[in-house]
């Protein structure tokens, strides 16, 4: 190979690896003029969003700032979403704050240590969970339970803010204390910080109603910012945000006992399932609305370089920010330009202008991160979920109701049991039905469907709508003797149309057999149709050529074949009685 030819192959595995590379070696200069707008617009949200959010994780405004700005330049690089802009998020930093309290035992410095540890090691596991191709992840938590846990962490984050926005001092660390110590302890409130609240908060909503371009909760802030000065309203008791340093942060990692590295890996797992879940809908989303595709593997990758990025900046974990996307997909954004610019504007901030945001009342961050939670909350979701299922409008709302009783944490591994046990429910009771010839239409049909359909006396032909595995192969025999006492005619042969199974497991084939057995004993033939040879992919192969020869003639290609040899039964003495062969699984066991 020459060099010209290595350092082509070296170009493309950049590319490939890197998807900006290739946006920003072939950049259309038309582009620039939007994403320069757009990514100013996404910094007048970001940079306010990102002081706020770091309150919720339980860090200094600065920490908040550093979360915000450098993985949107990983995003640049590594994303393959032209709209999708990271940082902080809501439901991301409770997680964190709920996950460092108990290990930190009050002590900040060791908060911090540990959380640039959780974001250091969110993002390791998202790189490796990039490159194992586990970008299916993304469909893990199903729409109605990840809609139930995202409306619990918004719940929790109204509840929080309470006390800051009304100015009283609150002790209760749980979502029901802390809405019986807001009753309790309302008439507590300081006036002063109540009144420049709730006024900011009326702002907040009236300017994201009335001019949805503006970057409202920078306005709110400064608007705060003014209010103070002013009107000295810090030297009336009003809490602000205090000195925030400039400049770029210093790295450091710290060293745990390996407990606490254990600890803090369970705690990434679930934040890494959870913002990627939520950050890779939102990457959907906005690609499906500009007509491109975006690759989950790489998202993987991508929110991986963010995490580490924002950990060597001594920041905390970070996903896809749905409404810093939803500003740069409204201002026009092209491409991943966009971020650049927005991270470069909250650098130049960053470097010279923090000395105002000392002056950042908590009520006015109070009042962004309200406005933000309720946000979070989709009642449309809900509203629908109540219209098309009760069943899964009830799953969606025992998540919510488990986060709020059980806390954050819990709540992940809560929302993964029900979405299992959704998973679980559904395919273990799966769709099936007789089927049947209907005039007019080829084929043949569901009797459900059209009660129209004729069947042939003596013979059943039925479908299983799913894989036939440990946990419904008895349920899949138990409908299959139902049909059969539910047949008006003497039933001589069942055959099961299997165009619908993909996997099938030991367990089921020990299963299947018994069931061959027992109906054999009846006088009635087993057999099946449209059986897929990848059946046998998941067993050893010599075992599956056995297997399949076993019983293959009551196998056949299509229905009309297993049809056709019915009716000829009697003229080729088809005999129900199964082939005595004995095929061995392994040392001492046999499919009988």
């Amino acid at each position: 190979m020459n060099g010209a030819d290595k350092q082509g192959k070296i170009l493309r595995f950049a590319h490939n690896f890197m998807p900006g590379l290739e946006v920003f070696t072939h950049y259309d200069r038309s582009w620039l003029r939007s994403d320069l707008g757009a990514g100013l617009s996404v910094a007048a949200i970001a940079l306010p969003v990102g002081i706020a959010y770091a309150d919720l994780a339980g860090v200094p405004a600065v920490f908040g700032m550093y979360s915000a700005i450098f993985p949107l330049l990983a995003y640049a690089l590594f994303g393959s979403s032209r709209q999708l802009m990271t940082g902080p998020d809501a439901a991301t930093c409770i997680i964190v704050a709920a996950s460092l309290g108990p290990l930190a035992g009050g002590d900040p410095g060791r908060y911090l240590a540990l959380m640039v540890v959780l974001t250091l090691m969110t993002g390791i596991l998202y790189v490796a969970a990039g490159y194992a191709r586990l970008g299916f992840i993304a469909n893990f938590l199903s729409l109605p339970i990840l809609t139930g846990y995202l409306n619990g962490i918004a719940l929790i984050i109204v509840a929080g803010q309470l006390q800051k926005l009304f100015g009283y001092s609150g002790e209760a660390e749980e979502f029901f204390p802390k809405l019986l110590e807001f009753i309790q302890k309302l008439d507590q409130s300081h006036l002063p910080t109540l009144v420049l609240g709730l006024g900011l908060l009326a702002v907040l909503v009236i300017l994201r109603r009335i001019a949805p371009k503006l970057p409202a909760a920078l306005v709110v802030q400064v608007v705060g910012i003014l209010a103070v000065l002013l009107l000295n309203l810090d030297q009336q008791g009003v809490a602000v945000l205090g000195s925030v340093p400039a400049g770029l942060p210093s790295l450091h990692i710290a060293v745990f006992e390996p407990a606490v590295f254990k600890e803090l890996f369970a705690d990434a797992v679930g934040i890494a399932l959870v913002s990627f879940t939520s950050g890779v809908l939102t990457a959907k989303s906005f690609a499906r609305r500009n007509r491109y595709e975006i690759d989950a593997n790489q998202e993987l990758i991508a929110f991986g370089a963010c995490n580490v990025a924002s950990g060597l900046a001594q920041g905390f974990p970070v996903t896809g920010a749905d409404s810093r996307t939803a500003v740069n997909n409204a201002m026009g954004g092209k491409t991943q330009l966009v971020g650049v610019v927005a991270a470069g504007s909250m650098l130049l901030v960053l470097f010279f202008l923090t000395q105002p945001l000392g002056y950042v009342p908590t009520a006015a961050l109070a009042a962004v991160i309200m406005v933000s939670a309720v946000g979070l909350f989709d009642f449309a979701e809900l509203r629908s979920l109540y219209e098309i299922s009760h069943r899964e409008l009830l799953l969606s709302a025992g998540t919510t109701l488990g986060v709020l009783i059980l806390g954050v944490l819990p709540g992940v591994l809560l929302a993964v049991a029900l979405s299992l046990f959704w998973l679980l429910t559904v395919v273990s009771r799966p769709q099936d039905g007789v089927l049947g010839r209907v005039k007019g239409i080829k084929g043949f049909h569901n009797i459900a469907d059209f009660p129209e359909a004729t069947t042939i006396p003596g013979l059943i032909l039925y479908r299983f709508e799913a894989n036939l595995v440990f946990f419904n192969t008895d349920y899949f025999r138990d409908r299959v003797r139902a049909v059969i006492a539910a047949s008006e005619t003497p039933v001589e042969w069942v055959v099961i149309d299997a165009s619908s199974i993909n996997v099938v497991d030991v367990t089921s084939l020990h299963k299947i057999d018994e069931l061959r057995e027992e109906l054999a004993a009846q006088g009635i033939v087993l057999a099946t149709a449209r059986a897929k040879r990848n059946l046998w992919k998941l067993f050893n192969r010599d075992w599956g050529v056995k297997r399949r020869d076993l019983y293959a003639k009551y196998r056949f290609d299509t229905i009309k074949s297993a049809v056709r040899a019915f009716n000829n039964r009697a003229s080729e003495g088809v005999s129900p009685e199964p082939d005595s062969s004995r095929v061995e699984l392994r040392s001492g066991e046999t499919l009988d």
